[in-house]
């Protein structure tokens, strides 16, 4: 990638670093010859509906958020690896390199945090937005407060427009639907152009898309591919705006999918990688530790964290056991290279439309690499988000399909540890491998220094913070009505010209389902909580950042008096937070349905029009009683899907073939199917199935034409979810449920479907207290 030279400007230096930390007045004053001047300039900022901070600014300033999905701290070639990143790795170049920054251990806190400069339970984000824990937890509702407004709600109030693509899993996943309510989705909190998928994972092949507040179908192009396809979109707007609106400012949020389970790309970028894994977990990591060393990303005595329980020894495994975990590896490396050259394709607009040297562009993950693909690596999303850990039997016979649309892939535990190198432990942990991933910042019009390594303790929080400082933005104190909440976030810009500049930064909490970190003043706590007893009864590492680059030498037991000075901060900054009442809970989340949640009532009616539902704002069936009937009026002949709710990986259909009528519900692992015994007769039909629950995770389903019952079968359900693709009526639109009309297409009803109704015998489902 080239770089064209940046042309200086006479006082451009002077008037950039007075702006950068927020008194562009006086900068204005001294450099363009007194008050008389500054107030000629403010005022014809004022006439064009600008604030004085921006006229003091001396050109336009874009901003750019690109945030990656469960990449490790050692993923980048910049911070390590052996992974081809070119593009990510020029930005690194050409800019700064972060290595002491922080996320929180999951996507929907780390992305609140990001985008509204705040810390996550303060705005309401205490858990993903999957998860409502009920009123009586008002920072796990999955909801970000209007008390925090958005980067583009205040961007916008300063001339900005706002665009935003890819992941955006912040706004709770219930009320995803055809109807809203829209309030918490991108258009509702700033941006002025949406495209991509609003929940926590997408298949790559074929996702679940919408564009601004609308569903939209797959585009029907050949090898898509959804890492592609939303950077083409976000070209699109940067082209368009700049080509209309060139002298206006752009914010743009760039969320890929990558690198988050589904791992699939082109076999292409599988096969570059070919042998290249074949040496092992270990080894790569020792590799990835010496080369952090050489390029400086961690200092001479930083230590690398010993194997993970759960981890076996590369040489200890079976000659298959390597070649499957291999490809899995394979296929994680090709999916980051692949993601790189969106990258790549992104920068080369810019650089066309002349736009990269005034765009601050802020590149993170949003935290550590996932263990969720187990000791074995998974094929099956379903499975690992319902907590049941593949076999590698089961694993090996996928071997082919590794990277492929028929598989959701996750790499083994091994190589989550590689991506973490050299921290110990994983994404959902408050220890380092969670919560310290990469950040790169690129502004040849803002920073001067270029592929240098700055050492600040910095958080996720402070991104935005940092924004509004360079900008010269004060954030409103009220915002849409609204009276805001403070921006806790500090602005890290004195370190882009000064890697000694002190920030300012001595204090930040984290917790996560329990977990609890507090860092202060170069040191840190970490609780160690064991399920199921009192969180006062847990145990506090502690470690000296200053000493311990990897924060691996717990020194608890020669500083007491630290641990209980850190616990008594971290029990201030949570009640300061709203942390409070903690739960251990996480993925259990998923069937948790509080009475006031959009889910909970006891009928559903759904219509043969309706458009794509997601599962997570569908009716949730699991282990609760109910009924689903199915009005229709048939033809001899007529044949199709009634209802579907999943894909291949697991769910459940209805549909018609043979003038029979079928069932089939897959479990990821099973499937239990009922095929009538009696032949649908001519002219109206109620179609009716009853489940009744005899067990944990177990049930009895009945199939009935015209109330005769025409078959049943037990059925083993699901425990938290079941399905990663949503309902669809009279057509499966994007994978199939069942493999018996896998070759049909979308495979449409060719009769008539009045409506679709759910009836359960409780309104709420609480599945945890």
């Amino acid at each position: 990638m080239e770089y064209r030279k940046k042309e200086e400007k006479p006082w451009s230096k002077y008037v950039k670093k007075f702006s950068m930390f927020g008194t562009a007045a006086l900068a204005a004053t001294v450099l363009l010859g007194g008050c008389q001047a500054q107030s000629k300039e403010v005022d014809a900022a004022q006439e064009n509906g600008k604030t004085q901070n921006q006229a003091m600014v001396d050109e336009k300033t874009n901003v750019m958020y690109i945030v990656l999905d469960d990449a490790g701290f050692s993923d980048l070639g910049s911070f390590g690896s052996e992974i081809s990143t070119p593009n990510i790795d020029a930005l690194a170049e050409n800019g700064l390199k972060y290595n002491n920054f922080h996320t929180s251990p999951v996507c929907s806190p780390t992305r609140a945090s990001l985008l509204t400069g705040r810390n996550n339970h303060a705005v309401g984000m205490g858990n993903v937005s999957n998860f409502d824990f009920g009123e009586e937890n008002p920072s796990r509702r999955g909801r970000i407060s209007e008390e925090a407004g958005f980067v583009t709600e205040v961007l916008g109030e300063n001339g900005y427009a706002n665009y935003g693509v890819g992941k955006w899993h912040i706004s709770p996943t219930a009320e995803i639907t055809p109807a809203g309510p829209f309030d918490t989705w991108p258009l509702g909190r700033g941006f002025h152009k949406y495209y991509g998928n609003l929940e926590d994972s997408s298949d790559q092949f074929r996702p679940e898309l919408f564009r601004d507040n609308s569903p939209i179908p797959l585009p029907d192009v050949e090898n898509y591919h959804y890492s592609k396809d939303i950077v083409l979109n976000a070209r699109q707007y940067i082209t368009d705006h700049v080509s209309v609106r060139p002298d206006d400012p752009f914010f743009l949020y760039l969320g890929f999918g990558a690198q988050h389970m589904p791992h699939q790309v082109p076999e292409e970028y599988i096969e570059m990688y070919e042998g290249k894994y074949d040496q092992g977990w270990d080894v790569i990591r020792e590799q990835r530790f010496e080369k952090q060393k050489e390029l400086g990303i961690i200092p001479e005595d930083a230590e690398l964290a010993p194997r993970e329980e759960g981890v076996e020894e590369w040489d200890s495994l079976s000659d298959d056991e390597k070649k499957v975990y291999a490809r899995f590896m394979e296929t994680y490396a090709g999916f980051l290279t692949h993601t790189d050259e969106q990258v790549g394709k992104l920068i080369e607009t810019l650089e066309e439309t002349g736009e990269l040297d005034n765009t601050m562009i802020v590149f993170i993950s949003d935290n550590g690499a996932t263990f969720s693909g187990g000791p074995h690596g998974a094929t099956n999303q379903s499975l690992a988000y319902n907590q049941i850990v593949a076999d590698f039997e089961s694993v090996k016979e996928d071997f082919n399909e590794i990277g492929g649309e028929w598989t959701s892939s996750d790499y083994p535990q091994g190589w989550s540890q590689v991506s973490n190198t050299p921290f110990a432990k994983f994404k959902g942990t408050t220890h380092a491998g969670g919560i310290r991933t990469p950040m790169i910042v690129h502004w040849p019009n803002g920073i001067e220094a270029k592929d240098e390594i700055r050492t600040q303790f910095t958080h996720v929080s402070d991104i935005t913070a940092t924004v509004y400082d360079v900008l010269g933005i004060d954030v409103p104190e009220t915002l849409n009505g609204v009276e805001q909440l403070e921006v806790t976030g500090v602005s890290f810009a004195e370190t882009f010209d000064n890697p000694d500049a002190e920030t300012g930064k001595d204090t930040q909490y984290f917790e996560h389902s329990g977990k609890r970190t507090i860092y202060h003043d170069g040191w840190k706590a970490v609780s160690v909580h064991e399920p199921g007893t009192d969180f006062e009864d847990d145990e506090w590492q502690l470690y000296h950042l200053e000493e311990d680059f990897s924060e691996l030498n717990n020194v608890a037991e020669e500083h007491p008096e630290k641990v209980e000075e850190l616990i008594k901060i971290w029990h201030e900054e949570a009640e300061k937070n709203n942390v409070f009442p903690m739960s251990e809970k996480f993925l259990e989340g998923l069937a948790n349905v509080p009475a006031d949640n959009i889910r909970a009532r006891k009928s559903f009616t759904y219509y043969p029009e309706m458009s794509h539902l997601g599962e997570s704002a569908a009716p949730l069936t699991l282990d609760r009683n109910h009924e689903i009937t199915i009005p229709i009026d048939f033809e001899k002949g007529d044949k199709g899907i009634l209802l579907a709710l999943g894909n291949d990986k697991s769910g459940y259909t209805f549909y018609v073939e043979g003038n029979s009528l079928h069932y089939e519900y897959h479990n990821g692992n099973e499937r239990f199917t009922i095929t009538s015994d009696k032949r649908l007769e001519k002219g109206e039909n109620v179609i009716t199935f009853v489940f009744e629950n005899t067990g944990e995770n177990l049930g009895i389903g009945t199939l009935f034409i015209n109330d005769e019952p025409v078959g049943n079968t037990e059925i083993k359900t699901l425990p938290l979810k079941v399905s990663f693709e949503g309902l669809d009526i009279g057509e499966d639109l994007l994978y199939p449920v069942s493999p018996e009309y896998a070759d049909k297409g979308s495979f449409p009803f060719t009769g008539e479907i009045e409506k679709v109704q759910y009836e359960f015998e409780e309104a709420a489902h609480i599945a945890f207290e």
